[in-house]
């Protein structure tokens, strides 16, 4: 009789267990108003004895958006997946874990839709510098340069901006108004 209530009471607390860490799983993205574009990453695979992803570790540079301003960073992770440069203007969303130094990004699963997995990146933030790209290669670039360009734009990743408008095609400004 004392055995089979044991049983009941383990089997109980793991369905508790699987259940709380199923509703931790699920991740608000409004709880991530941060952006984060990835512009270069090296990444070492780890399998376990199973064959499949134990874990992967690497660096990259990256560049933060907050409160309407870009941020240069150099990183680490260790995640349960592979992370992927940014393609294009796409970015992570992202919240800090500790400022300045934890920033956590939510990663797509392959093959799952609207599924996420969290990736924490220890950031070693630069002074005023962001990244960017030339003709395929990395470079950096002040800060209010790179704010300049987004301005003009309208590229804006933390409001739903995710493509940049070229100029030309951008629409017009309001004709100044006339004075009689």
């Amino acid at each position: 009789m004392r055995s089979t209530r044991f049983a009941a009471l383990g089997g109980i607390t793991v369905f508790l267990l699987i259940s709380l860490n199923a509703l931790a799983s699920k991740r608000d993205p409004a709880d991530y108003p941060l952006r984060v574009h990835v512009y270069r990453r090296a990444q070492t695979v780890h399998y376990g004895s199973g064959g499949g992803v134990d874990f992967v570790d690497g660096t990259g540079r990256a560049n933060l958006f907050e409160n309407g301003q870009p941020k240069g960073f150099d990183f680490s992770f260790r995640c349960s997946q592979r992370l992927n440069d940014s393609w294009g203007y796409e970015t992570y969303l992202a919240r800090w874990k500790k400022p300045s130094a934890i920033l956590e990004i939510l990663m797509p699963v392959m093959g799952k839709p609207n599924a996420t997995v969290a990736c924490q990146l220890n950031v070693a933030m630069k002074d005023s510098m962001v990244y960017y790209t030339s003709n395929g290669l990395l470079a950096e670039e002040p800060a209010a340069a790179y704010k300049e360009w987004m301005e003009k734009v309208q590229y804006d990743p933390e409001h739903g901006k995710d493509e940049p408008v070229s100029p030309a095609t951008a629409a017009p400004a309001a004709p100044a108004p006339r004075t009689p």
